[in-house]
């Protein structure tokens, strides 16, 4: 498993993530399962959300109750989460009071006294920088966050907190796949004006921007096709695509999954996948294409069979 240390921290991180969003209805068992398959793979890094589950902190819980770690167990393992949603809206809020709110309802959904990363999760239109900045300072004076990021930021919007936070933003996670690739597409096509895949979006150069400012990109719905559409991975929509990422596969004897995944690690950004599957199976064949070395070659050619434009 490939490493990497998040920007401005001593956190030691694989790149490819275990989700937990969906373990809500899962059995202590099945929990303890993936969690198993994940850690035999190297993945001690496990991301989560207050909004995860029916309820709030739900899949926290889940994962805290199945888990039952002892001190020395809980400091093995990376726990990042998030917060902003406000579902029952629904509408978005980085109040200062919602912040404390929310991470103290993690800190005991998930039985720790700290997360060590807490990322504001989709952007609230109504942000106060300074509010964010004086929740930032003083869960991080009570030891309560060691590190702090973002989800679903425009590179303005980063800008916008970080003129009041004062510390790293060191990871924003977006949505990434094969397919949906639109802020690595925008770069390649850029000024060619009669194609949509060159036009300017979300504030646009969002990835160089990270890479600029040493935040970590974090792929979410790395198989999906779009926005919760279904996995392109042996769709019939996506003939081409399928038949080079089989070929691949074959190559490199892996299941296709980890080529999906090595499309996302092979970036030189050193970008991390996030896993939503519940699957063990599935987490172990995409933990393999962590540091599988695809080539130049071979990056391009499965960026062309998803659809994309290559000049």
């Amino acid at each position: 498993m490939k490493t990497l240390t998040l920007p401005g921290t001593d956190v030691v991180a694989p790149n490819v993530v275990l989700g937990l969003m969906r373990i809500a209805e899962k059995s202590d068992d099945e929990i303890r399962e993936l969690v198993r398959t994940a850690r035999d793979a190297d993945i001690d890094f496990v991301d989560h959300a207050d909004v995860y589950g029916r309820e709030k902190h739900e899949c926290e819980r889940r994962f805290a109750d199945a888990m039952a770690l002892t001190p020395s167990q809980r400091d093995e393992i990376t726990i990042q989460t998030k917060c902003g949603i406000v579902p029952e809206g629904p509408y978005f809020d980085f109040s200062y009071e919602h912040i404390m709110t929310s991470v103290e309802g993690s800190l005991q959904a998930l039985r720790t006294d700290h997360v060590d990363v807490l990322l504001l999760h989709r952007p609230d239109a109504l942000v106060e920088p300074d509010e964010v900045a004086r929740a930032f300072d003083e869960l991080e004076a009570a030891g309560k966050v060691r590190a702090f990021g973002v989800s679903n930021h425009t590179p303005r919007q980063i800008d916008l907190l970080k003129r009041s936070v004062r510390q790293p933003l060191v990871a924003n996670q977006v949505q990434l796949s094969i397919t949906h690739a639109a802020l690595v597409a925008q770069g390649v096509a850029g000024n060619m004006v009669a194609e949509d895949q060159s036009v300017t979006r979300d504030g646009g150069g969002l990835l160089d921007y990270c890479r600029l400012n040493d935040i970590t990109v974090q792929a979410w719905s790395p198989f999906q096709a779009g926005f919760f559409t279904g996995t392109f991975l042996g769709s019939p929509e996506y003939p081409e695509l399928n038949a080079v990422i089989d070929r691949l596969a074959a190559q490199y004897d892996v299941p296709p999954i980890a080529i999906a995944t090595a499309w996302i690690t092979r970036h030189p950004a050193q970008m991390q996948v996030v896993l939503g599957t519940t699957t063990p199976e599935r987490v172990a064949g995409a933990a393999l294409g962590s540091d599988l070395p695809l080539t130049r070659a071979e990056w391009y050619e499965l960026f062309r069979a998803a659809g994309h434009i290559v000049p």
